[in-house]
């Protein structure tokens, strides 16, 4: 068969101008394709509900590729690595109840499994603005990410959802977008961002489950964002909390779609 670039390119713009346009209504909208927005979205999408991750970066899987310091390795307790079980990652026994995992591994098989689920991610993609109604968070505003990075006055598209996801890790994009907008004070101590304190793991993996929950009308916070939204520690390599703050969102949201 002899390869016809237009055909090639049209068959790439039709597919994808059907994916996004049939995600522009979702019923939750994640922001951050780490591990923990990866978690939610695979077990909401288990629970049938329309799912989207967008993701700024070209690759996802968040600080989960890296491992510790580009070693590839992450480590969990017992409860993440009974999550992996469940997943069908291999996972190592390192004694005192740590465990390891291919990072690599890790982040492959979560994104695949979400992705069969029915997620559907968009990488490259930056969130510049929300909706707001009624002082309620009611969907996205994005854009490219190289147009972000670029600083090119592009106007942007909406995405409308009934829950959004802020699990863009220690930078609490969304969040921060929110607060400079001054549409509604977060549920924290200060009204906003407290900012994420320093490396204490033993505190941090408890308090990350802790702090997965609503942070506004409409939003809720997951993973590494959660901690730093509410003044909590950085956890390091260790991911166990990520996933479990992962599969609590996904509860959380379950609970208010059935409600």
């Amino acid at each position: 068969m002899a390869l016809d670039e237009i055909k090639i390119s049209r068959a790439i713009l039709n597919r994808f101008l059907n994916k996004i346009s049939d995600c522009l209504e979702l019923d939750v909208a994640i922001v951050g394709a780490g591990p923990s927005g990866l978690m939610a979205a695979l077990r909401l999408a288990q629970k049938g509900h329309k799912v989207a991750i967008f993701e700024r970066e070209i690759s996802i899987g968040g600080g989960m590729w890296g491992g510790g310091m580009m070693f590839n390795e992450i480590v969990v307790q017992e409860q993440g690595a009974a999550i992996l079980r469940d997943l069908g990652i291999a996972i190592e026994d390192a004694q005192d109840g740590y465990y390891t995992a291919d990072s690599v591994e890790c982040t492959t098989t979560l994104a695949s499994l979400a992705c069969k689920a029915g997620v559907k991610v968009f990488n490259l993609i930056t969130v510049e603005d929300v909706l707001v109604r009624d002082n309620r968070v009611t969907g996205l505003v994005i854009n490219w990410a190289p147009v972000d990075i670029l600083g090119m006055h592009i106007d942007p598209l909406a995405v409308r959802a009934k829950y959004i996801v802020e699990s863009t890790g220690h930078a609490t994009e969304v969040l921060k977008i929110i607060q400079r907008k001054g549409d509604t004070k977060l549920f924290t101590d200060t009204g906003k961002v407290i900012g994420e304190r320093s490396m204490w793991a033993d505190v941090a993996e408890n308090t990350t489950l802790e702090n997965t929950r609503e942070v506004l009308p409409g939003v809720f916070v997951a993973g590494m964002a959660a901690n730093a939204t509410f003044g909590s520690f950085r956890m390091g390599p260790i991911f166990g909390g990520m996933l479990l703050s992962g599969e609590q969102v996904a509860r959380l949201i379950d609970e208010r779609l059935n409600s």
